[in-house]
C-alpha cells in the first residue's frame, strides 16, 4: 500500500480483475472484508482521534464495502451512524454485509439531514455510476460536502461518488474527499480531469489480487521514476556534444524574449548536444547574454530558416512565436523542414488554423489549444480528456502531449502521469515541457518516448520544485531541479 502505481486501469478492466481473482478462489465476499478493513486502516492512519463515524451507503458493492467498515469501526468502540442512500443492496455480497451490520447496528434512509461526524464516509457509488447523480444520491453528496466544509473529514471508498472512474469526469454533483482508498487496481479517473481535485490523497490496497492476474488486461502505462530508468540510460564515457543531437528553437516575437529562453534552458537541461535559437533580430544579444550556452540567431526574413535548420537534429516551435505577421511566415517555413518537430504555444495555433498532419512530430496542446485543434470547446476537451486525446492523434498525426492535472501522451499506446502540482500553474511551464521533449528527443529518443520522458521529468522537477510550496513556484524553479531528474 502506498507504493505509486505502475499502471492505471478502467472500472472495466478492474471488474475483469476482481472476477479473475474470484474464479482463481478467493471468494468475492473475502474481498469486500479486505476492502472494508483496508479502508479502516487508512481512516485511523489519517484521523487517529476521530469517534464519530458516519458511513453512506449505496446499493451495490461499494456500499456493501461501507456497511463492512462500519461494523469493524463500531466493533472498535466508534459511535457509528449509517445512512442508506437509496434502494438497499438487492444481490451479492452488499446484501450479505449489510445484514450484518443490522444484526448488531441500524441504519437510516437518507432523507436531506446534515450529517454530524468526524469521518464521513462515502460508500455510495464507487466505480458504478458514469452519470450524475439524482435524487436522494445527490442530496446525499451535497451532505457530504457540507459536513466537509464544516470541518469533517471524508473518505471516499474506491472513487468519490460522482466521479467517472475511467474519465475522470464529474458530469453533476460529486463528493470532495481528503483521502480516497481504492482497491484492487489505480483507477485513470482518480488521476487526471476533476479526479484529482475530488479524490484529495490516493490510497492504493491491492486487496491481495496477484499481479499475474493483469495478463492480457489493457492497461495505461504510468509515468514516473521508473520511466526514466528505462529510456535514459547512462552515457557511453565516450560520448562527446555530436553525439547529444542539436535543438533549433524558434520563437521570442517582439515582448516575448522570456519564453524562447525558459525552453532553451530546459533544452540544454535536457542534455542536448547543442541548442540554437532563431528570434527577432533584437532579442538575439539579451538571449546569449542571460544564457551563454545557446547559439542565438536573429531571424528577420523567414527564408532564412532552412539554412539555420540544416544542422538541427530537431526543431521546436512555439514558445513566444506570438500571433503577427512574423510568427505566421515563420510557422509556414517550419513545416518545410524535414526535420521531426515539437509543436507548442502559438505554433498549435497557426496549426489549428492552417491543419496538417505529420507521423513525427510531437504536439503539446493545454486543454484551450486542443479544443481550437478538435474545433470544440475546452470543457468538451476535459470531459473525456483520453477521447480527445485519442482524436487529436486520428487528426494531426505524431505524438499528443494533452497537459493538464493527469497530463496524457498519446503516441501508439496511451501513458498518464500523475505526478506535478498546482503550483504548475504559472506562464512558462509549458515552454519548459517543450524544450525538454525537444532536447530529449535530439539525443535520439523516438518521439513518444521524448514525450514520455519529457513529461515524467517535468512533473517530478516540479514536484521536488514545490518542496518550499507550491504558491510562487516558478518555471525556472523547476528548470533547476531538471538535472537530478534527469539522472536515475
Amino acid at each position: 500500500m502506498g507504493k505509486y502505481p505502475r499502471q492505471f486501469y478502467g472500472a472495466a478492466q478492474v471488474r475483469e480483475l476482481e472476477a479473475r481473482c474470484v474464479e482463481a478462489g478467493t471468494p468475492s465476499a473475502a474481498l469486500m472484508q479486505r476492502a472494508g478493513a483496508a479502508a479502516w486502516r487508512e481512516l485511523l492512519r489519517r484521523w487517529p482521534r476521530a469517534h464519530r463515524i458516519a458511513v453512506l451507503c449505496g446499493p451495490g458493492n461499494n456500499g456493501g464495502d461501507g456497511y463492512v467498515l462500519a461494523q469493524i469501526a463500531a466493533d472498535a468502540g466508534c459511535a457509528v451512524e449509517v445512512w442508506r442512500v437509496g434502494a438497499p443492496p438487492r444481490r451479492g455480497d452488499a446484501v450479505a454485509a449489510r445484514g450484518e451490520w443490522l444484526d448488531g447496528g441500524a441504519e437510516r434512509e437518507y432523507r436531506d439531514e446534515a450529517l454530524l461526524a468526524d469521518v464521513v464516509v462515502d460508500a455510495i457509488f464507487g466505480i458504478g455510476l458514469a452519470r450524475p447523480p439524482e435524487g436522494a444520491s445527490s442530496s446525499a453528496i451535497a451532505a457530504i460536502n457540507a459536513a466537509r466544509a464544516a470541518g469533517a473529514g471524508v473518505l471516499a471508498l474506491d472513487v468519490p461518488s460522482g466521479l467517472d472512474a475511467d474519465t475522470g469526469a464529474a458530469p453533476g454533483a460529486a463528493v470532495r474527499a481528503d483521502l480516497t482508498v481504492t482497491f484492487i487496481a489505480a483507477k485513470t479517473g482518480l488521476h487526471t480531469g476533476q479526479g484529482p481535485d475530488l479524490a484529495g490523497r490516493v490510497v492504493l490496497d491491492g486487496l491481495g489480487v496477484d499481479a499475474a492476474d493483469t495478463a492480457g488486461i489493457a492497461a495505461i502505462e504510468s509515468l514516473n521514476e521508473d520511466t526514466l530508468r528505462a529510456l535514459l540510460p547512462r552515457r557511453a564515457r565516450t560520448a562527446h556534444k555530436g553525439h547529444m543531437g542539436h535543438v533549433l528553437l524558434i520563437g521570442g516575437e517582439h515582448g516575448m524574449a522570456g519564453a524562447i529562453l525558459l525552453a532553451a534552458r530546459a533544452a540544454l537541461r535536457a542534455g542536448a548536444g547543442l541548442v540554437s535559437v532563431a528570434t527577432r533580430e533584437a532579442h538575439a544579444a539579451a538571449l546569449t547574454a542571460a544564457q551563454p550556452e545557446i547559439m542565438c540567431h536573429g531571424l528577420e526574413e523567414p527564408r532564412q530558416l532552412r539554412r539555420l535548420a540544416e544542422a538541427a537534429s530537431v526543431v521546436a516551435i512555439g514558445p513566444g512565436l506570438g500571433r503577427g505577421e512574423w510568427g505566421g511566415a515563420v510557422w509556414s517555413q517550419s513545416l518545410t523542414l524535414a526535420q521531426p518537430l515539437v509543436v507548442d504555444a502559438d505554433g498549435l495555433n497557426w496549426l489549428a488554423d492552417n491543419r496538417s498532419a505529420r507521423p513525427d512530430w510531437v504536439l503539446t496542446p493545454h486543454p484551450g489549444e486542443a479544443a481550437r485543434l478538435l474545433e470544440s470547446r475546452s470543457p468538451d476537451v476535459q470531459r473525456d480528456r483520453f477521447a480527445a486525446a485519442r482524436e487529436l492523434r486520428t487528426r494531426c498525426g505524431g505524438t499528443i502531449v494533452l497537459k493538464g492535472a493527469g497530463t496524457l501522451v498519446q503516441g501508439e499506446a496511451l501513458a498518464l502521469c500523475a505526478h506535478g502540482n498546482p503550483g504548475m500553474a504559472s506562464g512558462g511551464m509549458g515552454d519548459v515541457l517543450c524544450g525538454l521533449i525537444a532536447g530529449l528527443r535530439a539525443q535520439g529518443l523516438s518521439a513518444a518516448d521524448a514525450a514520455r520522458a519529457g513529461v515524467a521529468a517535468h512533473s517530478l522537477a516540479a514536484d521536488r520544485a514545490a518542496g518550499g510550496g507550491e504558491r510562487g513556484l516558478l518555471p525556472s524553479d523547476v528548470i533547476a531541479q531538471l538535472r537530478g531528474v534527469l539522472n536515475p
